[in-house]
């Protein structure tokens, strides 16, 4: 586990934002969306809470940043698809902040790039299922456990894909529908079971410039800009405001909604 010690700063250098005062948890936040999510929400104002699997060096750099805005900030080497990782994550967030106002799962298995790309389909399918479904389930059930005994409750946000809506063709984007769609649809009825002490909202991203975007070929990514109504990938950058805004009092009549970041490439 990482920690660091909040900074002490001055009164009239701590912005009034969105997230001020809040404890917010970020799975999978070392690089991509999870990192561009867990420092919307720090310049926000929020204390971050993050988890890494393997890329240590990933969390400590999020961890500099953060500390450096003057947030408190903690890091957890977790598998979310791991129950009893989940549960030492739950047990550091209670020593550390005593409570969490959002949290987001943001964590999600890789078969797109590197050796995840080279996975038989049916181990990209186990991979997808026990990641990005089970482990989405298990920290959402955590998270509930301790906001349902917190006073003004909290919110939750899961990550799933603007693909689910429409589908699309390839064997790839059908183990994305399988995982991602259950991803929405558990949202949907968890949003249900624990209202109104508990918001449960979906965010579903399109085609954003991550590790696979920056890596794919030039024709390819002309192609995809001019396929979208608003003319460009989007960024990291741009999943994270939809995040601060769902994990924000501004969202506070808002559940069991998806919201897409995809530039009106499905609507």
């Amino acid at each position: 586990m990482l920690r660091h010690t909040m900074t002490e700063v001055k009164a009239s250098q701590a912005p009034a934002a969105a997230l001020n005062g809040k404890v917010v948890v970020v799975t999978g936040a070392s690089s991509g969306i999870g990192r561009a999510i867990a420092l919307a929400c720090a310049r926000a104002g929020a204390a971050v809470a993050t988890t890494y699997r393997s890329n240590r060096a990933g969390a400590e750099s999020v961890m500099a940043e953060v500390q450096a805005m003057g947030r408190e900030t903690l890091a957890v080497p977790a598998d979310i698809a791991v129950e009893a990782d989940i549960t030492r994550l739950a047990t550091a967030l209670r020593e550390r902040f005593g409570r969490v106002d959002a949290w987001v799962n943001n964590a999600g298995a890789d078969i797109l790039t590197g050796g995840g790309a080279r996975l038989s389909r049916l181990e990209k399918l186990d991979l997808l299922l026990s990641v990005d479904l089970r482990g989405t389930m298990l920290a959402s059930w955590a998270a509930v456990a301790m906001m349902r005994a917190q006073p003004a409750g909290g919110v939750i946000i899961n990550m799933s894909w603007d693909g689910v809506l429409q589908g699309m063709q390839g064997e790839d984007p059908e183990l994305f529908a399988a995982a991602k769609g259950g991803v929405l649809s558990f949202s949907k009825a968890l949003a249900r079971s624990v209202a109104p002490a508990v918001r449960v909202n979906v965010i579903g991203p399109g085609w954003i410039e991550t590790a696979f975007g920056e890596g794919a070929d030039s024709d390819f990514r002309r192609r995809i800009a001019r396929s979208i109504p608003l003319a460009r990938w989007g960024t990291p950058e741009d999943v994270a405001g939809a995040a601060v805004f769902l994990a924000s009092d501004a969202a506070t009549y808002i559940t069991g909604q998806l919201i897409l970041v995809n530039g009106g490439d499905v609507m």
